[in-house]
């Protein structure tokens, strides 16, 4: 639900009980799945509803309200692709963009669209300004939400295309919208004694995820915490701070701003030379000191350095486990278009792999192909099963 308070950190904004109230509408949820042989960072969703219904997307929060029988397929897009720098003058970012297709023929059996937003409404958010963003043919045209829940714009009997939520800008106003918020912490793995990563994002799962596979390729984890509890805003900077100490680059500061999935994303760096038992970090509001938000890091919650002797690199794990790599390693096919996006294999040794008659030979004869080339090759190798796989390398490494 809605967190409440009687008033924002920034601006004492009116607090409002009846838009307070508001929660997302508990839709059941759907794993999608996922078609990942597009072109490069293009991959789908997609999902079959078998009748009249409603669903959420559990991985986009994407959802929909069906009539009848209907397949869809929706994938992320970029706000900066398509929002002109005037209209970003008028408008703010206010959730991820989405492209939607719906089956040929099969558009009236889509009641309902429920698009994510992160505006906080609960301080006193004038709900007017609301739109919903459809893009055809490089043209933006506006619609009115039907109805505007706490997490989510619900639009009826919609058209298909690029679909998003905006908010329009209030000039007369000192202070930007009130966001929700997620503060994101990865531990670099590789790094020496423990080295953290710290975002600060509005709550969007297509930055959130374009975030945890950009950490993923650094051999990074996510140390799961809280979000804020109250709304921070765009425009403001927040300071991070902690009660041991601690090395944070490049400074203290993060502003809080949107950035699409595609854009490098923000974040502060903090090396612990020593991690005691439990150390906290807080962020505050630069502007007027109020905390925001805080969280314990307790030593468990870290992975603890090893010698440099006992860190396993790429090429000496693909050749500790590669007997257990044959057997249980995923599909050849995304494994071959990442080496082939990175120039470790070419067509005719992709051929080579795919010609093999049984799936363990492919997987064989790909691994021996890797290990010919070099540490550099197994490395690369190793980075993209680890993004492909977590589950299965975490487990190799374990043992």
């Amino acid at each position: 639900s809605t967190p409440s308070y009687k008033k924002h950190p920034i601006g004492n904004m009116p607090f409002n009980p009846k838009l307070a109230s508001l929660v997302l509408q508990a839709l059941p949820e759907v794993t999608p799945e996922i078609i990942q042989n597009f072109p490069k960072d293009q991959s789908y969703y997609r999902v079959h509803l078998p009748g009249a219904g409603s669903f959420q997307c559990s991985v986009t929060g994407l959802g929909f309200e069906a009539k009848s029988a209907v397949s869809i397929q929706y994938r992320y897009a970029s706000w900066n692709s398509h929002l002109s720098a005037a209209a970003q003058e008028e408008w703010v970012v206010a959730g991820p963009l989405f492209c939607i297709m719906v089956q040929p023929g099969a558009v009236g059996a889509v009641g309902a669209v429920y698009l994510p937003h992160f505006v906080c409404l609960a301080g006193g958010v004038d709900v007017s300004l609301c739109r919903i963003a459809h893009f055809k043919s490089g043209k933006m045209t506006l619609e009115k939400p039907t109805k505007l829940n706490a997490f989510c714009a619900v639009l009826e009997n919609p058209s298909f295309s690029l679909l998003g939520v905006l908010w329009r800008k209030l000039r007369s106003t000192l202070y930007s919208l009130p966001m929700h918020s997620l503060v994101l912490i990865f531990q670099q793995l590789s790094a020496a004694n423990t080295t953290l990563h710290l975002y600060l994002i509005p709550d969007d799962n297509s930055v959130k995820q374009a975030i945890e596979e950009q950490e993923m390729n650094w051999n990074s984890k996510l140390i799961p915490k809280p979000p804020p509890l109250n709304p921070l805003f765009f425009g403001c900077s927040y300071q991070v701070s902690s009660t041991s100490h601690v090395v944070i680059t490049p400074g203290p500061y993060l502003p809080f701003c949107y950035k699409g999935p595609k854009e490098q994303q923000l974040f502060i760096e903090i090396y612990i030379r020593n991690m005691a038992e439990e150390i906290w970090l807080l962020i505050t509001n630069e502007r007027d000191g109020t905390l925001v938000w805080k969280a314990s890091l307790r030593s468990g919650d870290i992975n603890l350095p090893t010698s440099a002797s006992q860190t396993l690199s790429g090429a000496v794990f693909i050749k500790k486990h590669k007997m257990e790599l044959c057997h249980r390693m995923g599909r050849i096919s995304p494994i071959l278009l990442h080496l082939r996006d990175a120039n470790i294999i070419n067509s005719d040794e992709e051929e080579e792999v795919q010609s093999q008659s049984m799936s363990q030979n492919r997987k064989k004869v790909l691994l021996q192909l890797v290990e010919k080339k070099g540490s550099e090759a197994q490395e690369q190798l190793y980075k993209i099963l680890w993004k492909k796989d977590p589950f299965l390398i975490t487990d190799l490494e374990s043992k």
